[in-house]
């Protein structure tokens, strides 16, 4: 596939990338239909319909649709770079309405964010950012943080909302597993919903990087799953008792517990 660019222009109403293409039509859900190799997707939202809500629309959309990681990814821009003509208009009302979201409660991810801005302490950095609502969240709240992602474009997309929004977010690009910073560099490094997207091996060298970078502690969260999400790029899941595993493996002081899914809390010092 080619290099995905989120701010590409587009024609208004309709956004294509490699076999996927998205149209906003006058009414109607949202809905996918195949035409030979390719994916056609139509929808009639607007703007107040921009947010992270529309992770679990699709999702449930797309229920008996078989939609891969990249189809389910390619489907989330095309709705939203096909609502507003304004590709940056219409990534800052994405954002703006998903962290409203987020903090007045009403997002289904907004207990997650609450506990990991609990948790953190100092200076943050965020493995595995992906668009950087968390770093953005942080960032509201005074914190100093860094975002980081192994794909340019999310990162390029942050670096260019995060101003309209009045918001300050360093970034970096880059494979969680091997991040160019120096070691004890960040007080905090949180992991929020990143392990289930990589195999045991490389979450184990992921949470080895952390603890390099981590000053005082390193906070992970995980869904529970009854069965990875493969539209959502998860490849395994977690209980609790993985999560102690994971937790013991390291040789430091930890806790583990559950809140809308499970948290390991590792004390890097």
């Amino acid at each position: 596939m080619t290099v995905l660019d989120s701010l590409a222009p587009c024609p208004p109403g309709r956004w294509s990338h490699a076999h996927v293409t998205v149209e906003k039509v006058s009414s109607g859900p949202i809905a996918l239909r195949r035409e030979g190799d390719r994916l056609h997707v139509t929808h009639s939202l607007g703007p107040d319909d921009l947010s992270e809500r529309l992770v679990a629309g699709v999702t449930a959309s797309i229920a008996d649709s078989d939609l891969g990681q990249e189809e389910f990814e390619l489907t989330m821009v095309g709705l939203v770079r096909s609502t507003l003509p304004d590709a940056l208009d219409a990534w800052v009302t994405y954002y703006r309405n998903s962290l409203t979201e987020l903090l007045d409660g009403t997002a289904g991810f907004a207990p997650i964010h609450d506990k990991a801005a609990e948790l953190v302490r100092g200076r943050v950095l965020d493995l595995g950012s992906c668009f950087g609502f968390l770093p953005l969240r942080l960032a509201r709240a005074g914190i100093a943080v860094t975002a980081t992602d192994i794909l340019p474009g999310t990162m390029t997309l942050l670096e260019a909302v995060a101003p309209r929004l009045g918001l300050e977010v360093d970034t970096v690009v880059c494979d969680a597993a091997h991040v160019p910073v120096p070691d004890d560099s960040a007080d905090t490094v949180t992991a929020i919903h990143l392990l289930e997207h990589v195999d045991a091996a490389t979450g184990a060298a992921v949470v080895a990087e952390a603890l390099r970078i981590a000053r005082e502690r390193v906070v992970i969260a995980v869904p529970f799953e009854d069965e990875a999400t493969a539209c959502h790029g998860h490849v395994r899941t977690f209980d609790l008792p993985a999560l102690r595993t994971l937790g013991e493996s390291t040789g430091l002081a930890f806790e583990a517990f559950e809140h809308h899914g499970g948290w390991l809390v590792l004390d890097a010092r």
